[in-house]
């Protein structure tokens, strides 16, 4: 059985990447190591903690000596790095913690697998892996046509972006200089279940089900291509079995959406689910513009071309089917956004988007 390391999996995409990995790659234990900040929800495992290939740490990815002792204590043969602060809004408000989890935290992890696999460990008949999970953010913004490559250059526009494409320099450089087995995925926008309320589509249905305003910036027509999180996580594995070690891989739905497209779509599913607000209102009255946050990228777009011809992987969910499993499974986990709205959460959450 190989023990992998998950950075992160508390969080929206590292819960669902741990939970369908579980299910349904028997030959895995997974180790998750997460820091529980206000994103990383120890809730979302609630199902699968007492399973005996799976175990929770709770810790710092900057925190070398621990990593170190996890790489010792389980033998790590692989890393999936999910492990990252990634909310533009805060990243423009608050860089310094954008900077030390997603460029140190992956040096760190870097470091820890290089000496475990190249230093001290017994290579024969080992097949290690440390593939880092990153973002389309990091190419910057294209025009009305077009879509990112893996050999567009990189170009971000926020602290956020720029700390993601400083980490995938990193992960490269260690792959060039000390040839550690390393992958890079860059993927386009995710939505389903777990995801933290201060994202877009979450947090427009809990707006809309509350009767709130449902902010939006600009004009709303900045695009972006959405990706359900379980074919991102198939795709993840699918690097991690049959990637190429020191190659990066775009994976994107084939999704391209304006915002307001996916703020009206939203609103649509729950007129229909729940009904229309008070006085026969449409939940599309709630629609309310705001100022355009600063460096706002206009459109993402992603060529998934090479991992859909080298390994086989093709997205599965369309959008539509997707939204309306996402808009289903928060109306039936209202509990779930109730406990992660609460707390230290909650003033920062009302302040930036509750009383619009």
């Amino acid at each position: 059985m190989k023990q992998v390391l998950i950075t992160g999996g508390c969080g929206f995409i590292g819960s669902n990447f741990v939970r369908h990995t579980l299910e349904h790659y028997k030959e895995y234990r997974l180790i998750n190591l997460d820091k529980l900040t206000y994103a990383g929800n120890p809730g979302n495992l609630t199902d699968i903690e007492n399973s005996p290939r799976y175990r929770f740490v709770k810790g710092d990815i900057c925190d070398a000596d621990l990593v170190r002792k996890i790489f010792a204590e389980e033998k790590i043969d692989a890393v999936v790095h999910f492990a990252a602060e990634s909310h533009v809004d805060r990243s423009i408000t608050g860089p310094a913690e954008f900077i030390r989890t997603n460029i140190l935290g992956t040096f760190t992890l870097l470091e820890a697998a290089r000496e475990a696999w190249l230093k001290n460990g017994d290579s024969t008949g080992k097949e290690y892996r440390f593939l880092h999970v990153s973002t389309d953010e990091v190419y910057g913004s294209l025009g009305e046509t077009g879509a990112f490559q893996e050999t567009t250059p990189y170009d971000p526009r926020s602290p956020y972006s720029a700390s993601k494409a400083s980490s995938d320099h990193l992960v490269s450089a260690y792959f060039h200089t000390y040839g550690l087995p390393t992958l890079i995925t860059n993927c386009s926008n995710n939505y389903g279940p777990y995801q933290f309320p201060e994202k877009l589509i979450p947090l427009v249905i809990n707006n809309a089900l509350q009767g709130k305003a449902l902010p939006v910036y600009g004009d709303g027509k900045n695009v972006r291509d959405w990706l359900y999180v379980i074919d991102h996580c198939e795709a993840i594995l699918t690097v991690l079995h049959k990637g190429k070690t020191g190659e990066t891989y775009n994976i994107g739905g084939n999704s391209e959406k304006q915002n307001i497209e996916i703020v009206s779509t939203i609103c649509d599913i729950l007129d229909e689910k729940v009904g229309l607000l008070p006085g026969e209102k449409a939940r599309r009255s709630l629609v309310t513009y705001v100022k355009d946050r600063a460096g706002h990228d206009r459109r993402y777009a992603i060529d998934a071309t090479k991992i859909r011809t080298e390994l086989g992987w093709t997205p599965q969910v369309n959008f539509a089917e997707g939204m309306r499993k996402t808009v289903e499974w928060y109306l039936d986990h209202q509990a779930w956004i109730a406990s992660v709205t609460t707390g230290a959460y909650r003033e920062y959450y009302e302040k930036m988007y509750g009383g619009r």
